[in-house]
């Protein structure tokens, strides 16, 4: 994510319980995510539950901004995001969690100000809430059992947004020596195991033994090996002939 793109604002709407709200930071801060705005917490704000909860996501709570409605609270947004699992009269565009931050991110690179409200953990928004959304997003969740906890939600497009702003490669090796070996080093190994398997009659019988040869070579081309684990299988069969030599 680029320096100049101001994050979407997650606004908690009318949260009953100050644990949800300190989960919900903790979920934010996750990835990266520090505009929380809060309209009409029912214990009041600040609450000592919240930070208790927040666990090394305080500075959140201490930034967070407090409203009196909803309207005070994406006033200065330009396009915002209603996240609901219950099935609406009105007209909005819906979207999954997944495009609606690739949305957000799309429109906030270019300037944007946005906005992501939750609903209250008993029963969600109201009509009046989501009218004042740009677009719903609905998780598709099973129908049997739709409601998600706040926090979960919040957790869900906070790593949906990172997911869209952050460029992560979807796998990648980790661990010391984890330089991958290439084609020539790997064919140099298949050769070392084929000549010493010839020596030690492995091959039989002859009419079998092209295929052999064959899935031998298919089964290395198939590893990702490392250099270090080359090396090591190079040392196997080594130590392997030496012993036998030996005896």
């Amino acid at each position: 994510m680029t320096a100049d793109i101001i994050p979407p604002a997650f606004v908690l709407i009318r949260p009953q319980m100050g644990e949800n709200i300190g989960a919900a930071a903790r979920a934010m801060w996750n990835f990266g995510l520090d505009r929380m705005r809060l309209v009409a917490p029912r214990d009041g704000w600040p609450n000592p539950s919240a930070i208790a909860m927040a666990s090394g996501a305080g500075r959140l709570l201490d930034a967070a901004q407090a409203f009196d409605g909803v309207g005070a609270a994406i006033a200065d947004c330009t396009h915002v995001y209603a996240t609901t699992a219950r099935p609406r009269e009105l007209t909005k565009p819906v979207m999954t969690p997944e495009a609606a931050m690739r949305d957000a991110a799309r429109r906030a690179a270019v300037g944007e100000r946005v906005a992501v409200m939750f609903g209250p953990e008993r029963a969600g928004m109201e009509n009046a809430d989501v009218a004042l959304a740009s677009t719903i997003v609905s998780v598709p969740v099973n129908p049997e059992f739709p409601s998600l906890n706040l926090a979960q939600c919040v957790l869900l497009m906070g790593y949906e947004w990172r997911r869209a702003t952050t460029e992560t490669a979807p796998v990648r090796l980790e661990g010391q020596r984890t330089e991958l070996a290439d084609r020539v080093e790997i064919e140099r190994l298949g050769d070392h195991y084929e000549q010493r398997l010839e020596e030690a009659g492995f091959f039989y019988p002859d009419h079998k033994a092209e295929g052999m040869r064959l899935n031998l070579r298919n089964l290395w081309a198939r590893q990702a090996l490392t250099r270090a684990e080359v090396q090591m299988l190079h040392g196997i069969m080594r130590q392997m002939v030496r012993w036998k030599e030996r005896g």
